[in-house]
């Protein structure tokens, strides 16, 4: 038998999932790292930035991560055009990641002036 080791990787930067690295994963295989969460929460959630262009005639996109129809705002990979998270799964990526004792990520704190 030949054994084929399986990489999941960020759809976003496609860092390989190890156990030094922080990954979320969303539906059907799709991943997002630590990092990308971080520039994901503070370019969406705190500086309001939207990446998502509207892909369909109703002005929705495709998160990949929860492979949902959205029309909220999103962060799309500068590595991956394709790519793009929506507000609430960043939310919900960076809850998962705050509360997970295996790694040391916590939620960026707010830049409120």
């Amino acid at each position: 038998l030949e054994f084929r080791r399986v990489l999941f990787r960020s759809d976003f930067c496609s860092r390989s999932w190890s156990d030094d690295v922080a990954m979320v994963e969303g539906h059907q295989g799709s991943c997002i790292c630590g990092q990308c969460l971080t520039v994901a929460w503070h370019a969406v959630i705190e500086a309001g930035q939207n990446d998502a262009p509207p892909q369909t005639e109703d002005g929705s996109w495709t998160c990949t991560m929860c492979l949902e129809h959205r029309k909220d705002p999103a962060f799309r990979s500068p590595i991956r055009e394709e790519a793009l998270v929506c507000r609430r799964c960043i939310r919900l990526a960076a809850r998962a990641l705050d509360t997970d004792p295996d790694h040391g990520w916590s939620k960026p704190p707010r830049d409120d002036p």
